[in-house]
């Protein structure tokens, strides 16, 4: 029997699989109940290129609230402007096993307006 968490790892082991597999820079996303998260890493999976949360003292003076669509926007924003000034345009896009909708939707369409490709 799996839980919840369980079966949201395995989701995310296959889907870091296939990034490695395709040797690509990564965009992952992590959230909480309060908080949302997004990192670019490198291909080898060893460094982190470009980082923003919703805990960044910036977006914490703009956003009232960092675990809602509004507080994922500004993350998505701010982490396609701080990977395109780290050089980085194409990323595959790691969710971290988290259904595509709600926070990880908007994050992603901010970072797609942005100009990250994936």
């Amino acid at each position: 029997m799996f839980n919840k968490k369980q079966a949201r790892l395995r989701r995310a082991r296959k889907t870091r699989a296939k990034i490695a597999e395709l040797n690509a820079v990564r965009l992952c996303v992590n959230r909480t109940n309060c908080h949302i998260y997004a990192q670019v890493i490198s291909a080898c999976g060893g460094k982190v290129l470009a980082s923003a949360s919703s805990l960044d003292k910036n977006v914490r003076d703009t956003v009232a609230n960092g675990g809602n669509k509004v507080a994922a926007a500004a993350i998505g924003k701010l982490i396609a402007e701080r990977a395109k000034a780290a050089g980085i345009e194409q990323v595959a896009f790691d969710r971290s096993g988290h259904q595509y909708h709600g926070r990880i939707q908007a994050l992603a369409e901010a970072a797609r307006e942005a100009g990250l490709k994936f």
